[in-house]
């Protein structure tokens, strides 16, 4: 073998080499699945799950309740009762403060973290279903479904700070840390950005071919949104110019999406029984990279981003469920 032809079979070896080891982070993603099933105690519908990292807790919603997990022990260490109709729960972890919203009787229930007491309920519009605590502002965003509105809440002190009329049914939403939030329009097919100052809608914009917008999680260091759509599409939005940057297939009826900042995975949870896992390779760059199987009905979803583990909520033969998905 003369040198030349050493050189090159060493050139081609390396190439293979670097090549193989450019997949790997990619496939290394895959691997999900149903690790655990908490069961709950008590019969009813579920909506939103909530985590709170630091103190290791879980908030489920369950019926007219909020059940409260150990994220270390997955076992249940409490109950917040008497939310009837209840979907979301958002916290205020430097105030000390949860709020909870109640669909059956267009409220939000204010709680204390550490003893989970009820502190006041406070009057929204008709039937409120996402919440969202923006930091920026010290506020609550309660999105109310009939009211096509958000009722928005100094956390401090529980009093209502204003309206904000949105021009469609809001879905769930997504605040940037800086004082904007945004919210999905369902049956707009768009997302419309909140200047939570000033509490008005500051641009509206649509987000075709998405269509049916449900979900939303945030990348807020490369201003990325990251929206489910019931058309059976994951959207990328630029949340400065609202551009739709890609989107990629994911499964049907998505009602939840979380980002994990380490691992640069969005998940979306669907109804059909499934998380779609997509990978974020750059900030406008994605690759579908697994299809976990769930359970049918388990279309809501909270990341705990210490562990990397998903809470998703269902009921397995009549039994309310608390599926944790791990690697």
């Amino acid at each position: 073998m003369t040198l030349c032809s050493r050189i090159l079979r060493s050139m081609d070896a390396l190439l293979v080499l670097s090549l193989f080891a450019f997949t790997i982070p990619a496939l290394a993603q895959g691997g999900y699945k149903v690790t655990q099933r908490i069961a709950i105690p008590g019969t009813g519908g579920w909506d939103y799950l909530t985590v709170d990292e630091a103190a290791r807790r879980l908030y489920v919603s369950h019926g007219t309740q909020v059940e409260v997990i150990d994220l270390d022990s997955k076992t249940l260490v409490g109950t917040i009762p008497n939310t009837p109709g209840v979907h979301g729960v958002a916290l205020a972890p430097e105030l000390g403060r949860g709020f909870i919203t109640n669909g059956g009787n267009s409220t939000v229930t204010i709680f204390d973290l550490k003893t989970l007491k009820k502190i006041a309920d406070v009057p929204t519009g008709k039937k409120p279903d996402a919440i969202i605590y923006d930091p920026a502002t010290s506020q609550v965003f309660a999105f109310n479904g009939d009211s096509e509105s958000a009722t928005v809440i100094s956390a401090a002190d529980g009093k209502v700070a204003g309206t904000v009329p949105l021009g469609g049914g809001p879905e769930f939403a997504a605040a940037d840390g800086k004082g904007y939030v945004y919210d999905n329009l369902e049956d707009k097919s768009q997302i419309v950005k909140i200047d939570a100052h000033k509490l008005t809608v500051e641009a509206r914009w649509p987000v075709a071919p998405c269509e049916a917008p449900s979900s939303m999680a945030m990348d807020r260091a490369n201003h990325r949104i990251f929206i489910g759509c019931r058309s059976k599409v994951m959207a990328v939005v630029d949340s400065e110019s609202g551009k739709v940057i890609t989107t990629l297939p994911i499964g049907d009826h998505v009602d939840a999406t979380a980002f994990d900042e380490d691992s640069r995975l969005i998940f979306f949870s669907n109804g059909e029984g499934t998380i779609s896992v997509v990978h974020q390779d750059s900030a406008d760059k994605y690759s579908s990279v697994e299809t976990v199987k769930t359970l049918p009905r388990a279309k809501t979803m909270a990341l705990d981003p210490k562990t990397h583990a998903l809470f998703l909520s269902t009921a397995e033969a009549g039994q309310f469920t608390v599926l944790v998905v791990t690697k």
